[in-house]
This record gives C-alpha cells, sequence and structure tokens, in this order.
C-alpha cells in the first residue's frame, strides 16, 4: 500500500501580464520574467504535472489518476479534477468569464466548466479585482460590453493577504496587477475575454475577444458569493476552512510545531505549501517539505503527522 506523500514537479505558463516573483518569492526556475503561471498540481493535458519521488516517479499526474485509483479512493473519471495554480499579476489580467459544465460541453465540447476560487497570497497597496457586473439583464450586459462602459458594469473589490474569494462559473472577473494568488479551479482552461485593454503582443497583436460567448455563459443577475469560514484548532494545528462546494473543499493549513496523528477530512488531499517548512511523518517514511512544494497525501495512507512551521493550502474534490 503506497504510504508516501506524492511530490510533484510545477509546469510554467509565461504571460503577457506575468511577472519575476515565482522566482523572487518562491524561488522557482522560470522561463522568463513574464511568468504568469505556475500549474502546481495538474492533470490537465495543456500542463502535466509529473511525479518527482517514489515509485511513481516520472510519470504524469493522469497517468497516475487512470492507471492507480486506489490513490483516489477509487474515484474515477476522464481527467484529473482539479487544478491548483500560483499566479504572479505584473499587469492586469484581461476582465474573462468562464461556463459552466453544461456550457463548456455545449459551446466546446469539454465536460468541465471552471468554478474556481483565490486565497491572497500577496499584493500591492491598493491592489483590487474585478468580481462581478451590474448589468440586470442580459440585453443591458451586451450592451455595456459593446459599449464598452467599463466603469458602470464592472465591480471591483480592494484586496489584502489573507483574503478568499470563491469565484463561481459566469462570474465575470479579473486579477489586478500586484496580486499574486493561490487557485484551486476545476481542471478546465476555457476562458472567453470580455476586455483586454487594448493591449498587444510583442508582435503588435491583440488578443482575441471572445465576446458572444462571454455575454452568453455570464450569469445575469450577477451572483454574488459570501465567504463564511470556519475554525478547527488542534495541538499545532489550525485548520480555517474557507469553503466547501459542489467542486471542491479548500482550507488554510498553519503549523507551527508537532501535531498529533491526523487523519485526511476528504479522500486524498492536494498540498500547495506557501510559507514555512517543516516535515510529513506517515508510517513509511519521514518527508520534508519547504514553501513552493505541491503534493498530494494519497487516500491509502492511513495517518501522519506534521511538525515545523508553516503554511498550506489543502484541497480536495
Amino acid at each position: 500500500m503506497y504510504q508516501e506523500p506524492i511530490f510533484l514537479e510545477p509546469v510554467f505558463k509565461e504571460r503577457i501580464w506575468g511577472g519575476n516573483k515565482l522566482r523572487t518569492e518562491f524561488g522557482f526556475s522560470i522561463p522568463s520574467d513574464h511568468t504568469g503561471e505556475c500549474w502546481g498540481i495538474s492533470g490537465h493535458p495543456e500542463g502535466l504535472s509529473t511525479i518527482k519521488n517514489g515509485p511513481l516517479k516520472g510519470r504524469t499526474l493522469d497517468q497516475v489518476w487512470q492507471q492507480h485509483p486506489e490513490l483516489f479512493a477509487g474515484r474515477s473519471g476522464e481527467y484529473f479534477p482539479l487544478l491548483i495554480k500560483i499566479l504572479d499579476a505584473q499587469d492586469d489580467l484581461s476582465v474573462q468569464v468562464h461556463p459552466n459544465d453544461e456550457l463548456a460541453m455545449k459551446l466546446e465540447n469539454y465536460p468541465l466548466g471552471k468554478t474556481e476560487c483565490w486565497y491572497i497570497i500577496d499584493c500591492e497597496e491598493g491592489a483590487e479585482l474585478i468580481l462581478g457586473h451590474h448589468a440586470s439583464s442580459r440585453g443591458e450586459l451586451a450592451r455595456m460590453i459593446h459599449e464598452g462602459n467599463w466603469e458602470a458594469l464592472l465591480k471591483r473589490v480592494p484586496v489584502k493577504p489573507g483574503d478568499f474569494y470563491y469565484v463561481k462559473s459566469g462570474t465575470i472577473h479579473a486579477i489586478g496587477k500586484g496580486i499574486m494568488i493561490l487557485e484551486t479551479q476545476q481542471s478546465s482552461d476555457i476562458t472567453y475575454r470580455v476586455y483586454d485593454y487594448d493591449r498587444t503582443d510583442a508582435e503588435g497583436n491583440k488578443r482575441p475577444l471572445h465576446i458572444e460567448k462571454s455575454i452568453a455563459v455570464t450569469n445575469v443577475p450577477d451572483e454574488e458569493s459570501t465567504v463564511t469560514p470556519s475554525v478547527i484548532e488542534q495541538r499545532s494545528l489550525m485548520i480555517q476552512q474557507f469553503v466547501s462546494e459542489t467542486f471542491f473543499t479548500v482550507q488554510e493549513w498553519k503549523i507551527d510545531g508537532k501535531t498529533d496523528e491526523l487523519e485526511r477530512p476528504g479522500d486524498y488531499l492536494l498540498c500547495s505549501v506557501i510559507d514555512g517548512e517543516g516535515e510529513i511523518q506517515t508510517g513509511a517514511c519521514t518527508c520534508p517539505f519547504k514553501k513552493g512544494d505541491f503534493f498530494i497525501l494519497p487516500a491509502t495512507l492511513p495517518f501522519f503527522r506534521l511538525n515545523g512551521k508553516a503554511r498550506w493550502i489543502v484541497s480536495h474534490p
């Protein structure tokens, strides 16, 4: 029985709005100073994580998902269900929206839409998100988009480190300049751009917009999502649960010392270390972890203990 954490090699994506904080803040080796995304735990075909340790070393996450369902409590499906990213927004991301599962299949022949959530790791003073819109009907939404009446249409939200936002599919949104987030999302990369500030790439080309699809998939009226965190305290461990919805449960774990023996709160856990270091003790090994590590605690792991001083974002389907 597999009784150790499964560490993963992340995949990096260069973006027009990306920066270099994935290197300066996390120590990653990134392809350029316009690196916007770190896909830390990914079974998506556009960026597959590779196993770094143990008998599964060298395999991709989608292979392990298909070949070893016991690690995931027998869960199955064509695609690994979640995708965990860190995003570094040196500039504003495009104003965009994602479809739900039904519309993703109808419009793109892909079974997963994109509901996501954001944990603000860090941000510049005065940074803000776009989250939602003010249109009262789809006709008004279309008119305001075609007129470019962005100030009246878009809702803006100031942010600070430690904030958490649940972003349901169909929500118009954008991550603002100077924000670094950890994103937990359905494993889908379907994005419809509503507005991109008329900017151009290195060749002078504007990125394509998807106006009609954006209007079709946007929730009207806007559906605001309220997050009410709850806290569980154990010896040397504080767990703050942000959200437990249809697609995922997401928590923040703060470790300060040596914990008691722990059981997984879900079938398997996706773990992202966003600060600190320590070690995981299982029946088979003692494994060190540090800031920037991504790993899975599989369903075959009966118990574990933690020791160190660190902060994790933990999720499960």
